[in-house]
């Protein structure tokens, strides 16, 4: 009995620790639905309160769709993650099955240069990357959105550490059946990392939907601004202090995050668990 109760004590403590993570990660986001579905002398009144009174979400969303073309700019993130995600993923397979699998000369010193291209921030390389841009005459478009994202670095170290855990004896049997080593890539390899490819995604479609930096340098025309900037748009030229109806397009932006990762959550976790096995 003595035994039982140090262990009830310590899962009461983490489910403790993890629900108040949970609140403050969640507090901003039940905060933001709250104004959404305020009408503006609730927004500005004294009275704090989370249920509005009158409830002013859908006035608030016609507002907020019909000042700015929220439709064109989710279309604009759309086109842009899904570009990004897929070449990275087509550089990244090949690059992380030879770092796997594939025994030649350097092959861990390319390795290291992959761990130490995570430590480099993309700011520190931005300037080099706008003014190669300018050069070809690629600023202003999505080309300049997609372009410097289609190597990923964290990528091919996460795809590489999911092929670690592929046992040789598989390659070797498609190898027998006269597969290239590209075939067995995208054939065998691409299969079996479906886990760890969703996972990619996941964190991929999620940095560059939510980038304000990148899109803020190389854009000027409307018709190509991502979400973030869409936001910032909103706000500083459309809503000014009209809270409500600028919240109602932050609801608007992040919801198809939210159901692409409840969508994917059980392949999320399969492919950050595996990863680490090795």
């Amino acid at each position: 009995m003595s035994a039982v109760r140090p262990s009830l004590i310590r899962s009461a403590l983490r489910h403790a620790v993890l629900m108040l993570g949970a609140v403050l990660m969640l507090a901003p986001f039940v905060w933001m639905l709250s104004t959404a579905s305020k009408p503006p002398d609730e927004i500005y009144s004294s009275d704090l309160h989370l249920i509005p009174h009158h409830f002013a979400l859908w006035d608030n969303l016609r507002i907020a769709f019909g000042k700015a073309d929220l439709g064109r700019f989710l279309l604009n993130g759309v086109i842009v993650t899904v570009s990004i995600f897929a070449l990275q993923v087509l550089i990244a397979l090949p690059a992380a099955y030879a770092l796997a699998k594939l025994r030649f000369l350097g092959r861990k010193a390319l390795f290291a240069l992959v761990l130490f291209g995570i430590l480099i921030p993309p700011q520190a390389t931005a300037i080099p990357v706008f003014l190669l841009l300018h050069q070809l005459g690629a600023l202003d478009s999505y080309a300049a959105l997609v372009l410097p994202f289609t190597i990923s670095v964290f990528g091919i170290f996460l795809m590489r550490q999911f092929f670690m855990t592929v046992p040789d004896d598989l390659l070797d049997a498609a190898r027998m059946d006269g597969m290239s080593e590209f075939a067995i890539v995208w054939r065998v390899m691409l299969p079996t990392a479906i886990p760890a490819v969703t996972a990619f995604g996941i964190f991929s479609v999620v940095a560059h939907w939510n980038d304000y930096f990148w899109p803020l340098i190389v854009l000027n025309s409307q018709q190509y601004y991502t979400p973030p900037l869409a936001v910032a748009h909103f706000r500083n030229a459309e809503a000014g202090t009209s809270y409500g109806p600028l919240m109602a397009a932050a609801i608007v932006i992040i919801t198809p995050l939210v159901v692409a990762f409840l969508l994917a959550q059980r392949r999320f976790i399969e492919g950050i668990t595996l990863t680490g096995l090795k």
